[in-house]
């Protein structure tokens, strides 16, 4: 019995070692080396105008109106809690909604790009194919009464290349786009 009790104790030594090591040391380690070395990715990566913080830039959200460019279609409205595709495999199902998204859009579906009428996996994806920009241009220059090729520069300016030089596809950050574009497009402080 005394073998039992010695061992009980030495385990539950272990498990106060343990998780006051692994469970309140090194998460407080961890989280003061991300303040330091990358704040604002430790922050959630905000994206600021006018002082107030607008949004993150690695989550998406929805846009209304045709002044703003409008993300990836989400199946989750964005909800980071719910968040998931549509699970939609090639069908009736799938076609109906593509046929939805263009028709809402404006967009013909046989050459639009796939990213303006197929929701992401996730149902957060913040960014969008140049492709998918340049066909929002027209609809925002108009709605901003802005010169189509002011727009179309603006893109231009926010298109990222791919990560390290190969990985991924060049991408237009929404959010970072539309708040460019509320800055080229606020009254000047006079």
């Amino acid at each position: 019995m005394n073998t039992v009790i010695r061992q009980s104790v030495a385990g539950l030594r272990a498990m106060l070692v343990l998780t006051v090591l692994l469970g309140v040391l090194y998460p407080a380690v961890v989280w003061g080396v991300g303040q330091v070395v990358a704040r604002d990715q430790a922050a959630g990566s905000p994206v600021s105008f006018g002082g107030k913080v607008v949004g993150s830039s690695l989550l998406g959200q929805q846009w209304q109106g045709d002044e703003w460019f409008h993300g990836r279609p989400s199946a989750s409205d964005y909800a980071g809690d719910t968040s998931g595709g549509t699970n939609l495999g090639p069908g009736a199902d799938l076609d109906a909604e593509v046929s939805t998204r263009a028709a809402a859009a404006g967009l013909d579906p046989s050459t639009a790009p796939a990213d303006a009428l197929t929701a992401s996996g996730s149902g957060l994806d913040p960014h969008i194919t140049p492709a998918y920009a340049a066909a929002q241009v027209e609809r925002v220059a108009a709605a901003r009464g802005l010169d189509v090729g002011q727009v179309r520069s603006l893109v231009v300016s926010q298109t990222q290349d791919r990560s390290v030089g190969f990985l991924g596809q060049p991408r237009v950050d929404v959010l970072e786009l539309n708040v460019a574009l509320a800055r080229l497009t606020a009254p000047s402080a006079g």
